[in-house]
């Protein structure tokens, strides 16, 4: 029965997908009719601006980054120590973190998981309209308790000997009627 659940909880989670999935594309129909309303006041304040402002401010910009991005620069390599012993353990301080982070972050991805394959199971049910708890309740009615099975083999034993006794009667009756006539 193990192997049967882990089997269903990948396609519990597939299920549970293909829901989410049909959600979120519900929603696309409204984002479109917001971006069709919002469309002509964007292309108005495209078509008012000036190309010759734009390039300009765009190169002030891009200026003030560069000059931003050398100053970074200089500031964290003048900030490095030169002591490697230091480094050393900078780097396996940051190296046992990340490992941390990335046992969280499983942690969190396995409970995401589980999330969107029991979303999926509750999907399937309704999809089924609830047969699939009753199914599985009649399996488990339907499917005897080894200690049962082992007393329907005997039951049959017993029926047949039933039969049998049934079966010499049965003639004997006939052969008694015939001495009557």
């Amino acid at each position: 029965m193990a192997i049967i659940d882990e089997l269903r909880t990948p396609l519990y989670f597939a299920a549970g997908t293909a829901d989410l999935a049909v959600q979120q594309a519900k929603k696309v129909p409204g984002l479109i009719e917001q971006l069709a309303a919002e469309a002509p006041a964007r292309i108005d304040a495209v078509r008012k601006t000036d190309p010759k402002a734009v390039q300009e401010k765009v190169s002030t910009q891009a200026k003030e980054a560069q000059a931003t991005v050398q100053s970074k620069f200089a500031e964290v390599v003048g900030s490095l120590d030169t002591d490697l012993k230091k480094l050393g353990e900078q780097a396996q301080d940051l190296a046992l973190r990340g490992v941390g982070v990335a046992a969280e972050y499983a942690v969190k991805a396995r409970e995401k998981y589980e999330e969107v394959a029991a979303h999926g199971e509750e999907a399937v049910r309704a999809w089924r309209g609830e047969a699939a708890e009753e199914l599985t309740e009649i399996a488990v009615v339907v499917e005897p308790e080894p200690e049962a099975k082992a007393d329907e083999e005997a039951a049959p034993a017993e029926k047949a000997t039933t039969r049998k006794t049934t079966a010499r009667k049965a003639p004997a009756k006939k052969a008694a009627a015939a001495e009557k006539e």
